[in-house]
């Protein structure tokens, strides 16, 4: 090479990923565990034109607004609390399903809530009209409800049309009295992003089997609008979302018919995605584009566990497009073998856990469900340490996923905290939670680590509880 010539630091992180992967402590790779948020639900991403994605959740006791330049990323993205509710109101208490849309140059969210009563749920609205959703104020709007004004929840927009020709449809799950019988799946029209302007109507109810698992109540709820080639489709949840039963189903609307017209909709006979591969009771999703826009994903929860319930994580995975023009989605894809990226998104490398500098009880055993047949066991007591050597193109902040399994045991003892802090050339940087993976399934938490030029010793100490480490990667491009 000769004097002067600049490299690409592309090149260079390639040149420092195998100098890592020579001494067997790192290997670059194009893929990652399926576990995108390991504690969560109800996820909502959206891609924005500056080029980053959006997960909004609720949380901290109000409506949290994550970002991140991955898919894979958004567990360590930087956030913000954007609003939380004043105490004592109508709103005040158990917020779901929260989505943020860009619509009419403005940032609208829509979330359920209620005063701490389940029976008076209804969907309400937030405004901000920054270009950038981290700045500005969100509003809150008032309740948002046709004239029905009955129990409401998993509200969405429905768009169709362009320019002047756009129109906005409100969708939502809904019942259609005051008695909790059934959760049904509604649409109204609307005048703008925050007001419903006539009666809603009834698109679907639960009709077959597989939607009546489990009730009564028997369910229709968390209606997503995906729309390609012109058709316009409603994916939505069914079956109730505390069994193992939840699955997605799909309303297709007859190509250039009215949204309004109940009787333009065919509902599929069979689920669309449903438990496989040892995923259970997937539902209540959100689609986006890869990063290049080449890929169609999914992003969705599934129970951590058969029979856990509520207790869910986030994942994401590729989905296509049938001759017919009808969303593909296959099976959920298992957590216990990686997947490819999402096309576009920085490589990454891997380093097992066994293969670290290990001090104190911290060592390796045997382990066939592993990604190096191996897992990193005992890190507890003060002299425990498991150190990687990570080398890196350029100083800035990088995400780290580890791959993490908490033991199994009685809920009581899963509820507990589990956690290690993450150091950075034996300094503390951050402590790394570990939420229940699922009764000794292994699960992947997220961090951001500031990291110099070159090499880095990346170290983990005993935190709270004990955790089994699989392997640690590092995203190849900082944020």
């Amino acid at each position: 090479m000769g004097v002067g010539m600049r490299v690409a630091p592309a090149v260079v992180a390639a040149l420092l990923a195998i100098g890592s992967a020579a001494n067997g402590q790192a290997q670059e790779v194009s893929n990652f565990y399926n576990i995108v948020d390991p504690s969560g639900a109800d996820p909502w991403v959206i891609r924005h034109d500056d080029g980053r994605y959006y997960l909004i959740q609720s949380m901290q006791g109000g409506i949290v607004l994550r970002r991140s330049p991955t898919i894979t990323g958004l567990s360590a993205g930087e956030d913000r609390l954007i609003w939380r509710p004043e105490p004592g109101t109508a709103h005040s208490k158990e917020l779901w399903a929260p989505e943020i849309h860009r619509l009419k140059g403005g940032w609208y969210v829509y979330v359920a809530a209620d005063d701490g009563d389940n029976n008076h749920h209804r969907m309400y609205v937030l405004e901000n009209r920054a270009d950038d959703p981290f700045e500005g104020t969100f509003t809150f709007k008032g309740k948002i409800t046709d004239p029905s004004d009955k129990w409401a929840i998993d509200g969405t927009v429905l768009r169709t049309g362009t320019g002047d020709a756009e129109r906005l449809y409100f969708v939502w799950s809904g019942w259609e009295g005051d008695k909790n019988v059934d959760q049904r799946i509604y649409i109204a029209p609307m005048s703008d992003p925050a007001t419903i302007s006539g009666p809603r109507v009834e698109l679907s109810r639960p009709t077959h089997d597989w939607e009546k698992a489990a009730g009564p109540p028997t369910i229709n709820e968390g209606p997503e609008a995906l729309i390609h080639n012109g058709r316009v489709f409603l994916v939505y949840s069914a079956a109730g979302s505390w069994s193992d039963h939840y699955c997605l189903g799909l309303l297709a609307l007859k190509p250039g018919a009215d949204p309004l017209n109940a009787s333009a909709w065919t509902k599929s006979p069979e689920p669309v995605f449903a438990s496989a591969n040892g995923v259970v009771a997937p539902g209540h999703n959100s689609f986006t584009k890869s990063p290049d826009g080449k890929e169609d994903w999914i992003v969705f929860h599934a129970a951590k566990a058969p029979g856990s319930g509520w207790s869910r994580s986030i994942r994401a995975q590729e989905f296509h497009w049938g001759k017919d023009g009808l969303p593909v989605f296959g099976a959920p894809k298992a957590a216990d073998r990686p997947i490819p990226l999402p096309s576009g998104e920085p490589k990454r490398l891997r380093l097992e856990a066994e293969k670290a500098r290990l001090e104190g009880p911290a060592k390796g055993v045997a382990d066939s469900q592993s990604s190096g047949r191996s897992k990193l066991v005992d890190l507890t007591g003060p002299e425990a340490r498991a150190t990687f050597e990570v080398s890196v193109a350029k100083a800035g902040t990088y995400v780290v996923a580890v791959r993490y399994r908490t033991e199994p045991g009685p809920a009581a003892d899963r509820r507990a905290r589990n956690s290690h802090r993450l150091l950075v050339a034996d300094r503390p940087q951050t402590t790394l939670v570990y939420p229940d993976s699922g009764g000794g399934r292994w699960s992947v938490a997220y961090a951001r680590l500031r990291l110099l030029e070159g090499s880095n010793q990346i170290g983990l100490a005993p935190g709270d509880g004990r955790a089994e480490v699989d392997c640690l990667d590092v995203v190849l491009d900082p944020e």
